[in-house]
């Protein structure tokens, strides 16, 4: 019965190179040993076989019935090493792994495009894409279940590292035929006479939407719909329902398409910030910094225009 325990990679390494060098003084010199150090290598393995691996009979060593079988297993593990090397280093270098990445809702409309660029420059490293309201994506901060994160401002807790990637303009929306699309700029008490279409509690769109109305109408109250998603508001605004401060971002081809208008409101667009950030506590891996590092180089190239 062989002696699995005390087989070591030595021993394996040896039989394959006087398999393919056909003698043990080429082996040795291939391996950088002495030829007694190869010999004694070989003797080690077949007591621990138990067998004879090679016939020493003739000029060169011959591979016995027991010794093949050894050898191809030796070759597969020579080879699965092998591989297995390659892994670590590109894990060790950055260029291998998972990288969990979220997104706030409003990022959905540009996150897949710059995923697709991640996948084209690093195939080995999967990109993770989770979506949701800031309040989502920042409870999954805070419990260590993203890598990085796309979103506005940076928050205050859990501390995070953030870097800017480019601008995020919002803006208020109108289907085409809309009373206030005819306007040169529209007052803020007629902005406040319609209904505005809101997204949900712990949205960063609702809460910018909410300090921008309570300044320029000085306090005074308005009627809001609240709405689940931005698509829910852009069909609901070109159905003419109402009203919605929301990222030019979110609209750009209906924009394009004239399906909706940007209104003419004073203060508007209020421009802010896209971040790149990630948990101050949580080193990156490897791969988080390779992701980092490429998103951060795009200077904002993948936001919409």
């Amino acid at each position: 019965m062989a002696n699995n325990a005390a087989i070591s990679f030595k021993q394996l390494r040896a039989l394959i190179a006087v398999t393919d060098c056909g003698s043990i003084t080429q082996a040795a010199q291939l391996l950088g040993l002495t030829p007694p150090a190869v010999h004694t290598q070989l003797r080690l393995l077949e007591q621990n076989f138990d067998c004879k691996l090679l016939d020493r009979s003739g000029a060169s060593p011959k591979l016995t019935l027991q010794g093949q079988t050894v050898l191809e297993a030796a070759r597969a593990i020579d080879s699965t090493l092998g591989s297995c090397a390659q892994h670590v280093r590109a894990l060790n270098e950055g260029k291998e792994g998972q990288v969990v990445l979220g997104v706030v809702s409003t990022g959905k409309y540009f996150a897949p495009g710059l995923v697709a660029r991640l996948q084209k420059a690093f195939p080995r490293i999967e990109v993770v894409m989770k979506v949701g309201n800031r309040d989502l994506v920042l409870g999954w901060l805070q419990n260590r279940a993203l890598d990085l994160a796309i979103m506005g401002r940076p928050p205050r807790m859990p501390p995070v590292v953030s870097v800017p990637l480019g601008q995020h303009p919002h803006v208020m929306i109108a289907p085409p035929e809309h009373r206030l699309a005819q306007m040169a700029e529209v007052p803020a008490d007629d902005l406040l006479d319609e209904t505005i279409l809101s997204r949900e509690e712990g949205s960063g769109t609702r809460i910018l939407m909410a300090r921008y109305l309570d300044r320029v109408g000085q306090g005074r109250p308005y009627k809001t719909v609240e709405l689940g998603s931005n698509e829910t508001i852009k069909q609901a605004v070109m159905a003419g329902l109402g009203l919605a401060l929301i990222s030019r971002h979110t609209v750009t081809d209906e924009l394009a398409a004239g399906r909706l208008v940007e209104l003419p409101v004073a203060g508007l667009p209020l421009v802010r910030q896209w971040f790149l950030l990630h948990h101050e506590d949580m080193p990156l891996t490897q791969a988080g910094r390779t992701v980092h590092d490429f998103i951060a180089a795009q200077n904002g190239s993948f936001l919409p225009a």
